[in-house]
């Protein structure tokens, strides 16, 4: 099982956020050294997160990213592509992948394009309060399920998505593993995200064979670390 530390950047800082509100931040300093120190601890691949642009606010993102990506470590990064200019500049910023979310729903032609031009480098964002999809940074909640958005990427031709219980995430209250598996069930490569707390959900999820998961207030909060995660995921 993969594991990706989590840098969510909002206006240039790393930060941690409460159920996703823009409003229960957590500041943990200049990105690029969260980076480094998860590099350093043994990361195999990173989860970077431009936060204003999910907000629909202006980002210098792309500027941390490349200095991120430089660091040696493939990158995975989503948060306000919405359109197709938007995903090269992505990529060309050094992402190794990117997710695709709120445009999926809004805007279904450019991620087609996006999946038929990147293939497997195009990962679907599936963020769901109540078993339906929450889009624009979760701000907007969609009457779209969950599983059946999985299911119609796993058709597209998408391999990987990123499932996220809005309800859990940054509360450390324990992963969706339930769900995280029905959301396999489609056929995705699903990397479990929101809530992790410990050792014992790193445990849950791979025995469930799950493909990964991302861990980040767990890392930032201590109440794991990383190099013991990744010999758990092992």
């Amino acid at each position: 099982m993969i594991l990706f530390p989590a840098i969510d950047i909002l206006e240039g800082r790393a930060v941690r956020l409460l159920y996703g509100k823009r409003e229960n931040v957590t500041d943990y300093g200049d990105p690029v050294d969260c980076a480094k120190r998860w590099v350093d601890e043994g990361a195999e691949f990173l989860h970077v997160v431009d936060l204003s642009g999910a907000f629909g606010l202006d980002s210098p993102f792309n500027s941390a990213l490349e200095r991120i990506a430089a660091l040696g470590v493939p990158v995975q990064s989503g948060g306000g592509l919405r359109s197709s200019e938007a995903i090269v500049r992505r990529f060309a910023a050094g992402a190794s992948r990117v997710v695709l979310g709120t445009v999926c729903l809004e805007q279904p032609t450019v991620y087609h394009t996006a999946v038929e031009r990147y293939g497997a480098r195009v990962v679907a964002g599936v963020d769901a309060r109540g078993g339906k999809l929450a889009v624009r940074g979760w701000t907007e909640e969609t009457e779209k399920d969950a599983f059946e958005f999985c299911s119609e990427a796993h058709r597209l031709g998408v391999r990987y998505a990123v499932f996220t219980d809005v309800a859990r995430d940054g509360a450390l209250t324990g992963v969706n593993v339930e769900e995280t598996v029905r959301m396999a069930n489609s056929g995705l490569s699903v990397i479990a995200s929101g809530g992790i707390r410990d050792l014992n959900d790193i445990r849950a999820l791979k025995a469930q064979n799950v493909y990964g998961a991302i861990l980040g207030r767990s890392l930032y909060a201590g109440s794991l670390t990383l190099r013991e995660a990744i010999e758990a995921a092992k």
